[in-house]
This record gives C-alpha cells, structure tokens and sequence, in this order.
C-alpha cells in the first residue's frame, strides 16, 4: 500500500470523529474562464486540469490554467483522458507526461490522473475485453510510476469499471480512486478500493468545471502533493 492510500486508511479508521473534506474541481478547455481568486476565496483548494487526451490532442487551456491555479494558491495537477483503442497505454502516459502530466514533490503538485471512461465514439469499453483493458491500463500505470515515482490517480465510474475491467483490484492499493458519481453520496466503490480518495459530486461547480471532493483534510491532500 502507497503512502498516498495508507494514509487515508488511518483516516478513514477513526470512529467517532467528523471527517474532513477539501473542496476542488477539475475543468478543461470547455471552461475557458475560471474565476480562480474566487474558487480559492470560497474554501476550494484544489484543481484538476486536462493536458492530454490520447497521443494526438492538447488541451488549448492547460497552459493557462495551470498557471491561473498556481497563481491563486491551488494544489494542481493534470489529468489525461484515455482512447485504449488507439494506442498502448505506456505511449499514453509518455505522452501525457510529456505534455503537462508530469509530477514533483513539491507540496502543490498532484501525481497525474488517468481519466479512464466512457468512449465517446460509442463502442463499448473501446473494444477490449477485461483482461485486455487491465493490461493497458497497467501499462500506463507502470510507465507513469516508472517516470514520475508516483502512482497516477484513477478516475471512473462504478458502472465502467465493473463493466469493463471486470471489477479488477488490480490497482486498489497502488492507485488513488477518483470515482465520479452525480448524487447525494458516493455509493458504490468498485475495485476492491475500500474509498474514494476524491468524489467528482456534480457536473458542474460555481467558478467553472466539475466538483470534486477530497476525502480528508488539508494535511492530507499536501501529503498526496508530496509524495
């Protein structure tokens, strides 16, 4: 288990006590003005900005976001949205890490997140059979943490994950889970992971993007910063 993962556990292990949460929300170049003095000043702390999708696309924004984050005191980090149909995972996450994914134990840098998901295009689970979809996805795990010395974080859904990596634990105590779910709670936790690290709650937040929630105070989220 990662220190990332451990100590979250420790958290998540104390009964009786409120547990804490950290307001973020990720955004793309579908927001391309966030107000992100704003977003800080309302008790959000983090963000989570696409770099990459693919080994062909950019984002236009990445640039200007992340220097926006910065700016205004976020912890940030990138994220890189899968297409397993196209390439190898390791090409993916050379490619992210090239362009913006890559990581520092700096305190204010998240490790890069792998947007693993829906396919756009329609075909269901881009065409892989679970066994083949956790082999490309421990390709770019692999890969990332062989770059970057940090696992990248994990974002799915309950439904995607269990349909098309078969509800591998593959990466339960390697990976931070990022699970997307629109309601009133997390629910389901696919995987074998015992929590979300981070809970997208809603498609959209007031300063631009989506909403995210850490599962843990502050502390802990600079931690996950530090490696």
């Amino acid at each position: 288990m990662n220190a990332f993962v451990s100590t979250l556990a420790v958290s998540a292990s104390l009964v009786g006590i409120a547990k804490a949460t950290v307001q973020g929300f990720d955004i793309s170049s579908y927001q391309p003005n966030v107000d992100f003095s704003s977003a800080y000043s309302s008790g959000a702390r983090f963000v989570i900005i696409k770099a990459t999708e693919g080994t062909t696309y950019t984002d236009s924004t990445f640039s200007s976001h992340y220097e926006g984050a910065t700016n205004a005191g976020f912890i940030r980090g990138g994220y890189h949205f899968a297409h397993p149909d196209r390439s190898s995972g390791a090409t993916q996450a050379q490619y992210f890490i090239s362009h913006g994914g890559g990581w520092s134990g700096d305190g204010i840098t998240l490790p890069g997140m792998l947007d693993i998901e829906y396919n756009p295009s329609g075909a269901t689970c881009y065409g892989l059979s679970a066994s083949e979809m956790v082999s490309w996805i421990s390709d770019f795990v692999d890969t990332y943490h062989a770059s970057e010395g940090v696992y990248p974080l994990i974002y799915t859904t309950n439904d995607w994950w269990t349909t098309c990596t078969g509800d591998s634990t593959a990466f339960s105590s390697t990976c931070p889970l990022v699970l997307a779910r629109y309601a009133s709670s997390p629910g389901t936790i696919p995987g074998g992971w015992g929590y979300e690290t981070i809970w997208q709650n809603a498609d959209s937040y007031a300063y631009g993007g989506d909403s995210d929630v850490f599962n843990g105070d502050l502390s802990q989220l600079k931690a996950i910063a530090s490696g």
